[in-house]
């Protein structure tokens, strides 16, 4: 990484060639930051074959979800966008950036300017040529005051997005952002078709996969591209992703062959299912984490020390232990796993402390605390029973908590973002500033504290422009403190990535741990063994 960044820095002072920069930071320094699973197995890592089916169930998926990725809703809407539809750039499964739909891409003369070449005789799945207008339209629509997009946040940086051509596509930062292309890479930002400026269809994309069939909240049917530009990928001939919100049920399909992959495995029953003939039960680590988000624009929560007992209220080993039965790493009430490039390590790791939750209620003017805290069943596997264990560690600090149980159908549109506190998760991201930008951000759409801390965002600008390696890692420090210790989320664990596979199933070499199912490109990744 020292590397990257006297390259870097080099290329701030004009002593280096854009050409060396780029074969030197490929990477963009995330390279670290999502390992993948060396999976090992002579026979899944044996060379990948083409044609048949795969059939993937998972929990996510709802009746909002939608073909257009500025509403993005779900897990399956993400997978879907990723199988249809191409990114200018891509995080590989062992972690390096690299160019997609984008031929290349390079700084200009310093990390406000980014310049991206695409890929020439690309087509869309209607047979249109893939253009600079594509991509201006595409990336252009995520800007503005009325921006529903999950990455407003991070496009409203962009102050022009202008063409040289046909194939050429430049893009002037109001501020210098060193991480840049890594953001181009997230399914949200999917280029589309356009006509004179406006989006010709959703549904059409130019990824390896044409979308066959889509039942919002059930299903959605593929079929391979032919005339798709990469040869790498893309052995499945079809392939069908369920939701399937129940895990027994998913298991049972898993078990019976009616599936070939299902993700989320009920944890405390995995080892079980992997001892099942032909199935296989693939543990990833990962940046996914689990939260607890109060709205600290909201009373009680807009009190700090509130926050503070609320935290100290909950057992994360028993969390760890009880829920994710092992399978993942405990959480300390920050989002930046130990996978990520710039974790604090030296942050003193919370612990379960009624007493002192008890001291901070004083300090809130309380002697004792009811709030409700809202979960659904299948948002993630054992949700509403982190709850209830929840609800029990904080009897000992004085807080009743009452779970609230509600529809698993319409969680992300009713739940998340509305109600007081809520459970939710994250699959985490490539780059703490990406991570911090989304979440934590008080300009964020998906902010889901509500949390504005002037000291945090201003470090948030001041990090993505900073080549000095030190001073960067200092302040993503900092911003970890501050979220930990200031902000509205209770963050008990980091979970492994669970599937069960079939021995159907051809698994590559490596296995992304960035996102869930192989980094939600499992279906242009994976192929049948016939």
């Amino acid at each position: 990484m020292g590397i990257i960044n006297k390259t870097l820095r080099d290329l701030s002072n004009q002593k280096v060639s854009r050409r060396k920069f780029m074969q030197a930071g490929g990477a963009l320094g995330i390279a670290s930051a999502a390992p993948g699973l060396l999976v090992g197995s002579a026979a899944q890592a044996a060379m990948p074959v083409k044609g048949g089916h795969l059939s993937i169930a998972m929990p996510h998926g709802s009746s909002s979800d939608s073909t257009d990725p500025i509403q993005l809703i779900s897990g399956h809407s993400i997978m879907m966008f990723y199988s249809i539809h191409n990114t200018l750039t891509e995080v590989t499964p062992d972690g390096q950036l690299v160019p997609l739909l984008a031929e290349s891409y390079e700084p200009g003369a310093d990390p406000t300017e980014w310049i991206f070449k695409l890929r020439s005789g690309v087509t869309f799945h209607n047979g249109k040529s893939v253009t600079s207008d594509d991509v201006i339209t595409s990336i252009g629509r995520h800007i503005g005051e009325d921006s529903a997009s999950s990455m407003k946040s991070f496009i409203e940086n962009v102050d022009s997005i202008t063409k040289d051509g046909d194939l050429v596509v430049k893009f002037k930062l109001k501020e210098g952002n060193v991480d840049f292309p890594v953001i181009l890479s997230d399914s949200v930002l999917s280029i589309l078709p356009s006509k004179d400026g406006e989006i010709e269809a959703f549904d059409v994309g130019c990824g390896v996969y044409r979308l066959a069939e889509f039942q919002p909240g059930q299903y959605s049917k593929y079929e391979r591209y032919a005339d798709h530009y990469k040869t790498d990928r893309g052995f499945l001939d079809t392939a069908e992703l369920l939701t399937i919100a129940d895990a027994t049920a998913r298991q049972n399909a898993l078990i019976t062959g009616e599936v070939d992959v299902v993700g989320d495995v009920d944890r405390a029953t995995a080892e079980r299912l992997g001892a099942t003939a032909d199935i296989d039960i693939l543990n990833v680590q990962s940046p996914k984490h689990y939260t607890f988000p109060m709205r600290v624009d909201l009373p009680p929560f807009d009190n700090n020390h509130v926050r503070m007992a609320l935290k100290l209220s909950i057992d994360r080993e028993a969390v760890l232990e009880t829920i994710l039965s092992g399978y993942g790493s405990l959480g300390n009430d920050q989002p930046i796993s130990p996978n990520n490039r710039y974790f604090n390590h030296e942050l003193e790791q919370r612990v379960y402390d009624p007493e002192k939750a008890k001291w901070h209620l004083k300090q809130a003017g309380l002697d004792s605390l009811e709030v409700e805290l809202s979960a659904a069943d299948n948002l993630y596997k054992g949700a509403t029973d982190t709850a209830v264990l929840y609800s029990e560690h904080a009897k000992a600090s004085g807080i009743n908590i009452i779970p609230n149980q509600v529809p698993d159908d319409g969680y992300w549109k009713d739940v998340w973002l509305q109600h007081p506190w809520c459970a939710s998760y994250w699959s985490g991201r490539p780059t703490e500033d990406w991570m911090f930008t989304q979440a934590y951000s008080g300009s964020s759409n998906w902010n889901e504290t509500y949390w504005k801390n002037e000291r945090f965002d201003e470090l948030l600008v001041a990090a993505k422009s900073e080549l000095d390696e030190d001073k960067r890692r200092q302040m993503y420090w900092e911003m970890q403190a501050l979220v930990r210790d200031d902000g509205g989320a209770v963050i008990a664990s980091f979970a492994n990535h669970v599937s069960g596979v079939s021995s159907r199933a051809g698994i590559p070499e490596v296995v992304a741990g960035n996102w869930n199912y192989d980094g939600y490109k499992l279906i242009e990744r994976w192929w049948n063994k016939g």
